[in-house]
């Protein structure tokens, strides 16, 4: 019996085909009768207007002194490069500067092209395939008719029209010469079928998208023993058919995963704004972890400034590049839009974690607060405690902080008997903290007594129906916050903090304030506790130029590299990183098992693994 067949990934676009990310453009279209465009030179082109995007207008351009078609080939030959070399902005202008009337009849249709990719590459797929169906493909040379076709494949696939999508890449198919470009559009073809459902796939056509559909649904039953006789049945009724079918011949050739056989990654991160310092920490632990592999592996890495362009723009241009991999972007609203405007063609590892959102080919991994919570309630309820208060700063993350804790501790039948929230820009924690231990009650009853005992001493007494504190706190406020409990009674009672409470550096004088404090954090960050090679004394280097609030997301660069070649098999092989357990969810989450350590004379000495209801467990 052969091996299990898993086609290919889906070359959305071969390398010749331009696309760039860009502002919004100016389409060129012909329309009317030829002779009297060449005498009249009446040009309409649709306009896309900045401040109505995707609302078409038309404008009227006339006649100039035509120019001699040599020059006009430079012209559009210089656009070309421009795209090519990725100056969006300048492209435009000059395509903006050339009157169609000027143009030979053979250059119009190239003009057009030129807009049409434009569009497609500020994500407006639906506009480019308005403006290529104004394109006779035969008045097109060679070369851009290949990339005619290339672009309306991929915009098609852009727009969901996936049969569509397949018709555009048979009319390629004839075009292209080259064997590697004939394997990635056959494996294009393929691919794109094989998501249709099996009900799509049934004629009783014979032409030559009947037969790629017939293969395709043949090779969904690889496995099943009559398949070379459905093989022999499938020659015989597509005797000239072009699909290449020698992958047949070595089917141990197949790779299990493509992913495990990465050439190219594309690396989506902010390298300017708001976010470019997180985006720096992260790529220099990826940097880290490429520089150290095998060298006999290693993929190319084509980087991508994702504050600059449009998510969708940046995914497109980075397929066209021959991407196998997306990973990034950084933050959650360029997730969003990616997953709300392209069909993943090739699988995409977002560096942040939306919840709720769920697509094919989307994996999500992030130093996410929900597996902080969960990691330190099933610390806190492993040692036995159920009876929790609970006291979290007084802002919008605190209160998701706080939902999330108590959503843990009551999963796990604890209880939280009170919740107090505290200015994270004060110093004086002592309210909420009475508050919290119901210290504020017990002089109330006090002063009751007082008024009918006059002398009684006061003696202030804290709730004893607690056993333990659950904790979200950054060092500086944990570091007052801690001192301030056992002031008012609370030292034995047993804290339970975020990781946040830890810098990531050893700071033996500061830390003494949070002694007896326990976390759950990146392993990275503790001696022996990451084994890697790249480990926090082997990257002091490079943590050095970062501030301590980056250290974590250096950790996570250096596990973003290496989950691209194990993303297939993290469902069932958990893999041990650096910023923790790594395992796959069922909504393709990136879930992970952290190390949890107390301070003891300011110094975070490991204690064990979260306990956890997970049936991977690894030991680092």
């Amino acid at each position: 019996m052969q091996p299990k067949y898993k086609p290919p990934l889906l070359y959305a676009l071969l390398p010749g085909l331009l696309l760039f990310s860009g502002c919004a453009t100016t389409v060129a279209t012909d329309t009317g009768d030829r002779a009297t465009q060449e005498q009249e030179a009446l040009v309409t082109q649709p306009l896309i207007r900045n401040d109505q995007p995707g609302r078409m207008v038309e404008l009227y351009q006339h006649p100039t002194t035509s120019s001699s078609e040599e020059q006009n080939r430079q012209r559009l030959e210089a656009i070309e490069s421009l795209i090519l070399a990725g100056d969006g902005n300048t492209a435009k202008q000059d395509a903006d500067a050339i009157s169609p009337a000027e143009l030979s009849p053979e250059q119009r249709p190239w003009l057009n092209l030129l807009y049409a990719q434009l569009l497609l590459s500020f994500g407006e797929a639906e506009q480019a395939i308005e403006s290529m169906a104004l394109i006779q493909p035969q008045q097109l040379s060679p070369d851009n008719k290949i990339k005619y076709f290339q672009s309306q494949a991929f915009a098609y696939s852009l727009t969901g029209n996936l049969l569509d999508s397949v018709k555009s890449r048979i009319e390629l198919h004839q075009l292209l010469t080259s064997p590697s470009d004939l394997e990635r559009n056959q494996a294009a073809i393929l691919e794109t079928l094989s998501l249709l459902p099996h009900a799509a796939l049934q004629t009783n056509q014979t032409d030559t998208l009947a037969g790629w559909m017939s293969l395709s649904n043949m090779l969904r039953n690889i496995n099943q023993p009559d398949f070379n006789t459905q093989l022999s049945q499938w020659h015989a009724a597509f005797p000239t058919h072009p699909a290449n079918l020698s992958f047949l011949d070595n089917p141990q050739g197949v790779p299990e995963s493509a992913l495990s056989q990465l050439k190219s990654i594309a690396l989506l991160l902010p390298d300017s704004g708001t976010f470019a310092q997180a985006g720096k920490a992260i790529r220099a632990g990826f940097m880290a972890a490429y520089n150290h592999a095998d060298s006999n592996s290693k993929p190319t890495i084509h980087f991508y400034d994702s504050a600059q362009s449009a998510p969708a723009a940046l995914y497109n241009q980075a397929v066209t590049e021959g991407a196998q991999l997306v990973i990034g972007p950084l933050a959650k609203e360029q997730i969003q839009s990616l997953a709300d405007t392209v069909t993943f063609n090739i699988p995409v590892l977002a560096l942040n974690h939306i919840p709720g959102l769920q697509k094919n080919q989307l994996y999500q991994f992030s130093l996410s607060p929900l597996d902080d919570a969960e990691q330190i309630t099933h610390k806190a309820r492993s040692d036995g405690h159920q009876k929790a208060l609970l006291l979290i700063p007084e802002n919008a993350p605190g209160k998701r902080i706080a939902n999330y804790l108590t959503e843990d501790w009551q999963n796990q039948e604890g209880t939280i008997l009170e919740t107090q929230t505290y200015n994270p820009k004060g110093t004086d924690f002592s309210s909420p903290i009475q508050k919290l231990l119901n210290l504020d009650e017990s002089e109330q009853r006090y002063n009751k007594i007082l008024t009918l005992v006059p002398g009684v001493k006061y003696t202030p007494r804290r709730r004893q129906d607690a056993d333990a504190i659950l904790l979200s706190a950054y060092s500086s406020e944990a570091r007052a916050i801690n001192p301030q409990l056992q002031f008012y009674q609370a030292g034995d009672l047993p804290v339970y903090a975020m990781p946040t409470v830890y810098t990531g550096q050893v700071n033996l004088s500061q830390d003494a304030d949070l002694n007896k404090i326990t976390f759950c954090d990146t392993p990275w960050l503790f001696n022996n506790a990451y084994q890697g090679e790249l480990n926090m004394d082997a990257l002091q280097e490079t943590w050095k130029q970062f501030p301590n609030a980056y250290l974590r997301l250096i950790a996570m660069g250096i596990d973003a590299y290496n989950l691209a070649t194990r993303l297939s098999n993290l469902e069932i092989d958990s893999y041990p990183g650096a910023t923790g357990n790594l395992s796959l969810t069922d909504d393709q989450r990136i879930k992970r098992k952290l190390i949890c350590a107390k301070f003891i004379d300011g110094h975070p000495e490991v204690s064990d693994f979260a306990t956890e209801n997970s049936p991977n467990h690894a030991v680092y």
